[in-house]
């Protein structure tokens, strides 16, 4: 069972999901879209419904090898030979006229000629030379896959707002389309402010560190399919910061950047945020992230994450990421959510909602079953690498204790 201590939650703290409701009533989908080949289409949202031009299957077909033939011309209850007179092949089919007691070799997705009405799978047939001996088939008509019965032409296949995956390319193929009208993509410029941080392969003197976030941000909006500008590490000077904003509202529909966002003295984001654009800076009551800031530069939408590598992914995936989503015109869908047994102890205080980082499995019943990765501090980016879950925990939940159904949210494509 759950401790519930008494504790209250901080005021001033944004539930997250408030927050994420706030932010995607400030955004909107763009309305601009190209043209672009079958080949570039995967990923990308569709902006136009499309209806089929074509009936699918186009014509009557086998769906699988054997015989066709005239299901009238067999007696149902014993085997029936019948005289071979051709074949039809996919691409090949069959030229002759259709006889009484007669049968075509058919091989799968070939057309099944008019006349003929029933195919048998070839294990279930005997030959001797051009005498086929078939056995009772179930019904007339069977294994044919017979034309329009998929869809008829002019109806509509595939949406305006979906997301084009390998189904959708095999459908679009599969009516003939070469070129579709897309979403344009959105282009994202980000950047890391902080005098600690070095480059990757540099030397680093003390109280440096490496800058992990901008290769975990490249990562995670690769995964969402956007155009991305980076513009490095930006040292804390206000003037610096400015210029960094300046040229990224320019070019960009999404300013993003990590670090600069907390009430540190040299955490200049918010303030420069503030003169260049608009801003509404929340505080969350998330862990990790609380500090997260969202405004507008110009016509550019701005997202400032913590600094923190794990607080930096976190907050992408919960509050970003649905903004992108959005953008590109996809309806944004409410996580996956499943219950399975915490088979770890997890210590937590009331007052901010936790995504722990779990690893969920099945245990040796088939049940689900979740631990955590261990250590769940916020600059412990080895625990997203371990992870293939949130662990998620009610902003006034307390303890939680081994055994406890827990919900557990399942990585998405943007951090599988």
């Amino acid at each position: 069972m759950s401790k519930q201590p008494n504790a209250c939650a901080q005021p001033d703290l944004m539930p997250p999901q408030e927050a994420i409701e706030a932010l995607l009533a400030q955004v909107n989908a763009t309305q601009d879209s190209e043209m672009v080949s079958l080949n570039d289409a995967v990923g990308r949202v569709l902006s136009e419904d499309l209806a089929s031009c074509i009936d699918l299957p186009p014509f009557d077909n086998s769906s699988m090898d054997g015989f066709a033939f005239r299901f009238e011309d067999l007696n149902l209850s014993t085997s029936t030979e019948l005289t071979l007179i051709g074949t039809s092949f996919a691409g090949h089919p069959f030229k002759g006229t259709p006889q009484a007691n007669t049968c075509i070799r058919i091989m799968t997705g070939a057309p099944v000629p008019a006349g003929y009405d029933t195919v048998q799978m070839q294990e279930k047939t005997t030959t001797n030379a051009d005498i086929i001996s078939i056995e009772a088939p179930k019904a007339k008509g069977a294994n044919v896959r017979y034309r329009g019965e998929e869809l008829l032409a002019g109806t509509n296949v595939l949406k305006s707002g979906i997301q084009i995956r390998a189904a959708e390319m095999g459908v679009l193929a599969t009516i003939g389309i070469s070129q579709v009208r897309v979403k344009r993509k959105l282009k994202v410029a980000f950047f890391s402010t902080g005098d600690e941080l070095r480059p990757v392969g540099s030397d680093l003197a003390p109280g440096q560190i490496y800058d992990s976030n901008r290769y975990s941000i490249k990562g995670l909006l690769t995964q969402a399919n956007v155009e991305w500008v980076d513009l490095g590490v930006i040292e804390d000077d206000k003037e610096a910061i400015r210029g960094a904003f300046r040229e990224a509202a320019e070019q960009a529909d999404i300013v993003l950047t990590s670090g600069g966002v907390s009430v540190g003295d040299a955490d200049y984001t918010k303030q420069i945020l503030s003169e260049e654009g608009e801003i509404t800076f929340w505080r969350l009551a998330i862990k990790p992230g609380k500090p997260f800031a969202f405004g507008k530069l110009g016509k550019a939408v701005f997202c400032g994450l913590p600094g923190n590598p794990v607080s930096s992914m976190v907050t992408f995936y919960k509050l970003v990421w649905p903004i992108i989503n959005k953008m590109q015109g996809l309806t944004p869908k409410a996580p996956v959510i499943v219950k399975a047994t915490l088979s770890t102890p997890i210590r937590k205080q009331p007052g901010r909602a936790e995504y722990q980082r779990g690893v969920l499995s099945r245990d040796e019943n088939g049940e689900l079953v979740v631990a955590t990765t261990g250590g769940q501090g916020s600059g412990m980016l080895t625990s997203m690498s371990l992870a293939n879950c949130f662990i998620n925990l009610a902003q006034f939940q307390g303890d939680v204790e081994a055994g406890s159904t827990v919900e557990v949210e399942p990585f998405n494509s943007v951090l599988c």
